[in-house]
Order: C-alpha cells, then sequence, then structure tokens
C-alpha cells in the first residue's frame, strides 16, 4: 500500500536521517569544503576589509558551493545503492519529494549553522541585524533545498551528474541569491535593503515549490 504524501515524507526524511548518520560522507565532504574555503579566505584577507556587500556575497558563494557536495546525493545515492526501483515503487512521487527536500533542508541547515558563525569570526564580520541574517540565509536555504531536490533526480544517471547538476542549479537559484546577497549585506551592515528582498525569496521558494510538485510527478513516473 501506498502511503499518503505528508506519511511518505515523514518516513522518507527519517530514512534518510538514519542513513546520512551511519554514512557520514556527505556531511564530511561539505563541511570540510566549507572549513577549507573559510581558512583559505581568512588567510589571504589577513589585514583586509571587504565593504559589507562583498562580505554578503563571499558567504553565499561559500554556502552554495559547500552545498554542492550533498545536495545533490539524495536520488544520487538510491541509485548507486540500487534502491531508486523499490522506492518508485512503493513510495509515492509527492511523499518522496517532500521527504528529500526535508532533508535536503536540513543538511544545508546544519551546514550554515556551522559555516556563518565561522566565517563572522574569521573575517571579523560585524552583524547589525541578526533577525536579517539568518531570516535570509533560511529563505534561501529553503529554494535551494527544492531546486536540489528537483535537479538531482533529473541529474540521476548522468554520466556528468556533479557537473550538470550545477550548471543547473545556477540559474534557477540566481533569483534567490541576488537578494539574499543584498539582505546579507545589509545585516552586516551595508546599504539598507527592502523588506520586499525576503518576501521575493520567500515568494520565489513557493514558485519552486509548486514547479517542483508538478514536475516531479513525470520525472519520477516517466522517467
Amino acid at each position: 500500500m501506498i502511503p499518503s504524501a505528508f506519511e511518505g515524507a515523514r518516513i522518507i526524511l527519517r530514512k534518510e536521517l538514519r542513513i546520512s548518520f551511519r554514512q557520514q560522507a556527505g556531511w564530511c565532504a561539505m563541511l570540510m569544503f566549507a572549513l577549507t574555503t573559510l581558512a583559505c579566505v581568512s588567510l589571504s584577507l589577513t589585514g583586509g576589509v571587504l565593504e559589507p556587500k562583498l562580505q554578503a556575497a563571499l558567504l553565499w558563494v561559500i554556502l552554495f558551493f559547500a552545498s554542492m557536495a550533498g545536495a545533490d546525493r539524495g536520488f544520487a545515492d538510491e541509485d548507486m545503492a540500487g534502491t531508486l526501483p523499490a522506492l518508485r515503487l512503493y513510495g509515492a512521487s509527492q511523499g518522496v519529494l517532500w521527504g528529500k527536500t526535508a532533508y535536503t533542508f536540513f543538511l544545508l541547515l546544519a551546514l550554515a549553522l556551522f559555516t556563518v558563525p565561522l566565517y563572522l569570526i574569521f573575517l571579523d564580520v560585524i552583524v547589525v541585524n541578526a533577525v536579517w541574517l539568518w531570516g535570509t540565509v533560511v529563505a534561501g536555504l529553503a529554494g535551494l533545498a527544492i531546486a536540489g531536490t528537483l535537479l538531482g533526480a533529473l541529474a540521476t544517471g548522468a554520466s556528468v551528474r556533479g557537473g550538470l547538476f550545477t550548471v543547473l542549479m545556477l540559474p534557477v537559484i540566481l533569483p534567490v541569491f541576488l537578494p539574499a546577497i543584498a539582505l546579507t549585506g545589509a545585516a552586516f551592515g551595508g546599504e539598507e535593503a527592502s523588506a520586499s528582498y525576503l518576501l521575493g525569496i520567500v515568494l520565489y521558494d513557493l514558485v519552486l515549490g509548486v514547479a517542483a510538485s508538478l514536475l516531479f510527478d513525470y520525472l519520477w513516473y516517466e522517467d
């Protein structure tokens, strides 16, 4: 019996969390990339000061490329383990989509909780509005999680999956990054950004969610 979408999403999320805590390669890859990048940037900028908007842009570049080390693993790992056909047979498409999305969001949020404080310390960044900063991070990562889950399913089985995934992600997530950089720069004491930027990110996340929900049925059953 195929469970409901909500129950299916809960089952998928629990499965992904259990597996990820046993096999921590994805976590290690993301966190090591972020830590190495932060160390290199910090050493190269010793004694230098960046403008708030450049600090914000650098933070989002680090978050984006660190997330690429783990955000696309959900379906690729199923494909490599040979469990994808069973998941197609027994998993409701919407339950699989939102369960994988919830896990990816959890993964990216953990990455941000590790990366952002270290970034603030290493680069000696002053936060003048923590609410703006973390609100933007959460909204931006939600968009990354939705797009990453959908595009990860689309790129499954491709011989150049890693490169293809990053290339596909950039244009899709750009409408999130541009306002996110402006809001983060404002949180770092730069030019003041309008609250409409944050609203725009949330609305775009909703559009991504609706589009993913509509497209995923086709990808899941027709692929």
